[in-house]
């Protein structure tokens, strides 16, 4: 899926960027980089079709997708804080 076809989608869903990012726990800044891409992810694009047909059918998918109670991933990368605790073992 195209980033255009998913704005789209975000429309026919009734739904905004950053309340469906919010929805489903996953940054507004990962989900405005597929702009660049110019594709989403296929789990993003399912996600946001399966809202669009459960908007256009009158049922509450907010509510459904709050019920699964995700949380938001955080990075683990080493940032510098750990660089720098590195030269410090090797300094000692």
């Amino acid at each position: 899926m195209t980033f255009v076809e998913f704005k789209k989608m975000l429309l026919d869903a009734g739904i905004s960027l950053p309340k469906f990012s919010r929805l489903i726990k996953v940054s507004e800044k990962n989900l405005q980089a597929y702009k660049k891409k110019g594709e989403v992810p296929n789990p993003i694009a399912v996600a946001v079709t399966c809202c669009a047909a459960m908007h256009g059918a009158g049922m509450d998918y907010r509510s459904i997708i709050e019920q699964l109670e995700l949380s938001a991933k955080t990075k683990k990368g080493a940032g510098f804080a750990k660089k720098k605790q590195s030269k410090e073992a090797d300094e000692a």
